[in-house]
């Protein structure tokens, strides 16, 4: 279990001689196997609010407790030793290094061929053409962040980070991501949390939270959040054409 409790996250802003907050005052209880999707507007603290939970940023005030243990003050490699993964919007390529080594090290064992292959397969990739490939310039940012995506499925986690995986991603690419993450959520073996404004994705949430401006606007399971925002957004998709007939 995930509780995130008053979490708070500012930096500095030489400008104005003050802090800037940027996460302020969240909670929220993830349970074990549960599938929580944060959307909201750009800017408003989503990927920031992951990072904090990663390690990868500290929080200023508040607590992150992990099945029972307070982990606000470990670093990444520690969190990462107790089950905690995190998929990067922007990956990074690893010149030298090839899929198929990068999935074992995932992993944390040789893993055989097939295996690699199956992990590729659920990200729509065709396999074989990409396990002896490294993972460096001559990559896409779309292929590189599916092959990020299937290091993550290779590992044994208890809570999984997913940063808009849908980003930079073909459509028949995010069909298959959508019925990998559709299998994730049907096992309940780990905890998922995705950041994304896909609907798709959202529908297979159980919780849904909305983070605008550092803070929880909307939380709640998802056949109550959900089509608030689907009517939310086809209202704001009329008033743009509005605008633009005008």
């Amino acid at each position: 279990m995930l509780e995130v409790k008053n979490l708070c996250f500012s930096v500095p802003d030489t400008e104005r001689r003050a802090d800037l907050s940027i996460i302020n005052d969240v909670s929220f209880t993830l349970e074990d196997g549960k599938f929580l999707v944060l959307t909201g507007p750009n800017g408003g603290g989503k990927s920031t609010l992951a990072r904090l939970i990663m390690g990868i940023e500290k929080p200023t005030g508040g607590k992150i407790i992990f099945n029972g243990e307070d982990i606000t003050d470990l670093s990444l490699t520690e969190r990462a030793k107790k089950g905690i993964g995190y998929a990067f919007q922007q990956p990074p390529r690893f010149k030298g290094l090839t899929v198929r080594r990068l999935l074992s090290l995932a992993s944390g064992r040789n893993l055989p061929e097939n295996e690699c292959c199956a992990y590729l397969t659920k990200v729509g990739l065709c396999s074989r053409d990409y396990l002896n490939r490294e993972v460096d310039a001559s990559l896409s940012g779309g292929e590189v962040k599916r092959i990020e995506i299937a290091t993550i499925m290779a590992r044994e986690l208890s809570l999984a980070i997913y940063d808009e995986p849908e980003a930079g991603i073909d459509l028949w690419s995010f069909s298959m991501l959508v019925q990998s993450f559709r299998s994730i959520a049907s096992q309940k073996n780990e905890s998922v949390i995705i950041i994304s404004h896909q609907e798709r994705i959202m529908k297979l949430a159980d919780e849904i939270i909305v983070i605008a401006d550092g803070k929880i606007r909307t939380q709640g399971p998802r056949d109550e959040v959900l089509p608030a925002l689907s009517t939310q957004f086809d209202a704001a998709c009329d008033m743009r054409g509005e605008k633009a007939e005008a």
